[in-house]
């Protein structure tokens, strides 16, 4: 048997079947494709679940609010995700009647959809024969076909698409991208992966020329930059001061407390200039958030305001109640911080 055929019998046998998006219409699997996106299925789950609860179709997800969106994505992580999955709807309703479209280059052209998540929706929906390439299925053919090199490289990750391509299957294609998928999470794994339970494991490169450690070539290691930052949580009564964050950058469009970068001023210039009168501060313990690309190290200091200043209501500003702001569009740290101050 060939490579995709003991995939897919092993697919049938041995793989997942309980996930909640499998099966689905395309809605659901382009929503589960766009959460899975560097983020574990255990992660997902309830967040997707949630979400089809609020959102059970394109049209209700259109004709949501972002604010609605990204508060369901709150948690989730690179929000710029939950943005483009709230454009794609819209797009989709306008120029597809509100039919998620079926073929490659329409998909393609949408907000947020690359090669790859495109290809799963075609296969994984409307069963057609087209390779993917995520994170899991780069490591497990980096393996068995001995591929060396980083895979952000541009040259090895030509060489895993032609590899992708050339091991469809002529059919069942859908259970065979499930395969891979599910290969690559519970067998194929980055450390400790379960050699003895692989289905193709009789030649693969990397097993057989002990080099699974070695495959595929880790990312090259960077400095990571560190940053700083310090959080003014105004509180006035229960309420606290939330600004809209821009649309682009770190948790765009969503609500966090005003943020004074390190350099930018400290937390008096901004009191003075917003007129914002404190009766105490309380110096709260620095933490760290870690980004992609680099460390943010967050300062919180707690600020009991006299009285609400007339010149913070603006738009892109608001007052809430702390209970009601940890349902809103805001960021993991920012969430850990009001639990802390409602609790």
């Amino acid at each position: 048997m060939n490579f995709s055929s003991r995939l897919i019998r092993w697919q049938r046998r041995h793989g997942r079947h309980d996930l909640p998006w499998q099966g689905q219409d395309a809605y659901r699997v382009w929503l589960s494709e766009i959460m899975l996106q560097q983020t574990q299925v255990a992660t997902v789950i309830p967040y997707y679940q949630r979400f089809v609860v609020s959102f059970p179709d394109i049209n209700a997800l259109a004709a949501a609010t972002e604010d609605e969106v990204l508060a369901h994505w709150s948690g989730l992580g690179y929000y710029a995700r939950g943005r483009n999955l709230y454009r794609t709807a819209r797009i989709v309703v306008d120029k597809f009647g509100g039919a998620f479209p079926h073929k490659l280059e329409d998909i393609l052209e949408l907000p947020g959809i690359g090669r790859s998540t495109a290809a799963a929706i075609c296969a994984l929906a409307y069963h057609e024969r087209r390779a993917i390439l995520d994170g899991n299925v780069k490591r497990v053919l980096a393996r068995w076909c001995g591929i060396e090199g980083w895979a952000g490289n541009k040259k090895v990750e030509e060489k895993l698409w032609q590899q992708a391509e050339s091991l469809l299957p002529p059919r069942d294609v859908a259970t065979y991208t499930q395969a891979l998928m599910d290969i690559g999470a519970t067998v194929c794994t980055r450390s400790k992966p379960k050699c003895g339970e692989c289905p193709v494991n009789a030649d693969c490169v990397a097993l057989n020329s002990n080099r699974i450690a070695e495959l595929p070539t880790p990312r090259p290691k960077k400095s990571v930059p560190e940053r700083h930052a310090t959080f003014l949580l105004l509180m006035h009564d229960n309420d606290i001061l939330l600004e809209k964050r821009p649309g682009s950058g770190i948790w765009g469009g969503l609500w966090c407390p005003p943020q004074i970068d390190d350099g930018q001023g400290v937390a008096e210039d901004y009191l003075q200039r917003n007129g914002i009168e404190v009766g105490e501060r309380i110096d709260l313990p620095e933490f760290a958030h870690t980004f992609t690309h680099f460390k943010l190290h967050i300062t919180p200091v707690l600020l009991r305001v006299v009285r609400k200043p007339q010149r913070v209501q603006q738009a892109g500003c608001v007052w809430i109640a702390a209970e009601d702001a940890l349902k809103a569009a805001i960021p993991t740290p920012v969430r850990s911080l009001l639990n802390g101050l409602v609790g």
